[in-house]
């Protein structure tokens, strides 16, 4: 009986083999360079005006006022911050943006959270119609509404408030959007479950539905700081004294003075968008995953 002879493995086969294949797979083809190319592009061009603002808000009248313009200040000092930290009210402004945005988000995620739990968990006659005139609401303007709005907040004794800022805008339809569709993930038999067990409906919502929402309720979250802190047009129809004024609005009635110094304003303008660009670089993933996940759910 004869044995098939055995060959030794060579020394030279350390590894898998890679083979690559004719589609050109690892290889940078005209075409990806030139999506590079124009991606690159495209975000310079997009950040010019933002490194010009805090370019200028290093420079003095002077400077900015030269013609050509130059690109790089002469002292690189914080003397603008300071004068515009003392020479206005700018903690007032301040203090109202942050009480504004904090309240209206927190606001906005109790409201929205309800409402979203209500349309995707409860079985009502109507319900898909009420969903559907919610998202339609997304597509009215605010100019659109400016007036009725307005009136209701005057007829509770709400203008020239923070609450007259707050309490309007607490419940948005894309918050309810986001969170419904992301709830409707959740398995009807865990929240049957919890029925049988005794948990009260606002029990289940607090101890079981909230918690498995944190990814969407971070998105609304974030979205909502980032709109309430550069809202402008609603503020500054509300806000009548200097007391109440926002940064957006603060900052859009000193542009109209001639009096106050374009560098200080350039400056108050880089202190008010540094908390949104420095909230999107930190959560720009949770706000991309989570607006991808409740989109496809």
């Amino acid at each position: 009986m004869s044995t098939a002879p055995t060959v030794a493995p060579s020394s030279q086969d350390t590894g898998p083999k890679h083979t690559w294949t004719s589609t050109g797979k690892g290889k940078v083809t005209a075409t990806d360079a030139l999506r590079v190319v124009i991606l690159v592009t495209s975000a310079l061009v997009a950040l010019i005006p933002i490194v010009w603002l805090v370019l200028g808000s290093f420079k003095t009248p002077t400077e900015l006022s030269q013609r050509p313009p130059s690109l790089l200040p002469d002292s690189w000092g914080l003397t603008n911050y300071a004068d515009a930290l003392t020479r206005f009210d700018f903690g007032t402004y301040l203090m109202n943006s942050v009480i504004v945005t904090i309240a209206a988000t927190l606001l906005t995620l109790m409201i929205n959270s309800m409402a979203a739990y209500a349309l995707a968990k409860y079985n009502f006659r109507g319900r898909n119609a009420l969903f559907l005139l919610t998202l339609a609401t997304i597509m009215i303007p605010l100019q659109v509404i400016l007036i009725p709005v307005y009136q209701v907040v005057a007829s509770f004794g709400m203008v020239d408030t923070l609450w007259g800022l707050i309490i309007p805008a607490a419940a948005t339809p894309t918050g309810v959007f986001i969170l419904r569709q992301y709830m409707l993930s959740i398995p009807d038999e865990l929240i049957e479950a919890a029925r049988v067990d005794g948990a009260g409906e606002f029990k289940i919502f607090l101890r079981i539905v909230l918690p498995i929402c944190r990814p969407a309720l971070a998105v609304v979250a974030i979205l909502s700081i980032m709109w309430r802190w550069n809202d402008f047009l609603w503020p500054l129809v509300v806000a009548q004294s200097e007391s109440t004024y926002t940064l957006p609005v603060a900052l859009a009635r000193f542009t109209a003075q001639e009096t106050v110094p374009f560098n200080l304003i350039i400056a108050m303008s880089v202190v008010s968008i540094l908390p949104v660009i420095i909230l999107f670089l930190f959560f720009q993933k949770q706000i991309t995953t989570g607006i991808a996940n409740t989109g496809i759910k």
